[in-house]
């Protein structure tokens, strides 16, 4: 029994039973809600977006289906939360499944500020130093017979050398045989990269080519590989995934990723 893989596939399976509660939730949520503009049906696309299956229009629900239960102003989305345009009262969403939303105007703005904010100071620092920076200091030409016996000092260092210098060679990296070995040893669940078996006698050197290998078998979406504390985890890519589905979890605005691609830091 393998309680690593049983672990994982349960935690798959839990991950999978959250994705279809959430279709249902919209599901259900949006029913009796019809397009403003041309009255078709509608489908979340993400947390507090949904859009028209006729007419492609997308919108808030909240703002758009409801309203201040005391004064029945129109809601506004305020960074993380809904308000009352009117009274200012908090409005609690009936249209999010685990009651996350943010504000993209006001993160994208958050984010060029911060740009911006670097910038100037990268810019501070640049003419700082270039304030600082000292004057050349001019060098003259090296002159070995200023210093008496100097010339035949260094002649004697090579004296008596065989002309021929013996050159250490070294292992070469094999990238196509440590791809397929790590294909070998890679499975369905996450396998911790060190307990790979070695290919070389140097085991140091050897990890160093695993994680090469496993780098280039990430970019080509052979493998899905993450960082796991100190250890370098990795399992094989699951190329189809049943269905799609709407992430609960907030990305980063202005084109920035929240979970890294297919190398993850945990």
């Amino acid at each position: 029994m393998n309680i690593r893989q049983l672990a994982y596939e349960m935690a798959e399976a839990v991950k999978a039973f959250l994705q279809k509660a959430r279709r249902f939730f919209y599901s259900v949520m949006l029913i009796g809600h019809r397009c403003p503009k041309c009255n078709g049906s509608l489908a979340m696309v993400s947390e507090g977006r949904c859009r028209c299956v006729s007419c492609g229009k997308e919108f808030d629900p909240t703002v758009t289906f409801q309203r201040c239960s005391q004064c029945g102003g129109v809601p506004v989305l305020r960074v993380r939360r809904y308000q009352c345009r009117d009274c200012g009262a908090d409005i609690i969403s009936k249209f999010l499944f685990d009651g996350l939303v943010f504000d993209p105007d006001y993160f994208r703005q958050r984010m060029a500020e911060s740009r911006k904010r670097r910038k100037e100071q990268r810019e501070r620092v640049r003419q700082m130093l270039s304030e600082s920076r000292s004057s050349d200091l001019p060098m003259g030409h090296a002159d070995l017979g200023s210093v008496p016996g100097l010339v035949d000092t260094l002649n004697a260092l090579t004296a008596g050398m065989d002309e021929t210098i013996a050159i250490e060679t070294r292992e070469e990296f094999n990238l196509k045989a440590y791809e397929s070995h790590i294909g070998a040893h890679i499975h369905n669940y996450p396998v911790n990269l060190a307990e790979i078996p070695p290919l070389s006698e140097n085991p140091k050197k050897d990890l160093i080519w695993r994680f090469i290998a496993v780098i280039f078998l990430a970019h080509a979406g052979v493998v899905d590989v993450w960082q796991n504390g100190q250890d370098i985890m990795v399992k094989k890519h699951e190329a189809n995934r049943e269905g799609q589905d709407i992430s609960g979890e907030s990305e980063s605005t202005d084109g920035l990723e929240g979970p890294m691609g297919r190398a993850e830091a945990g």
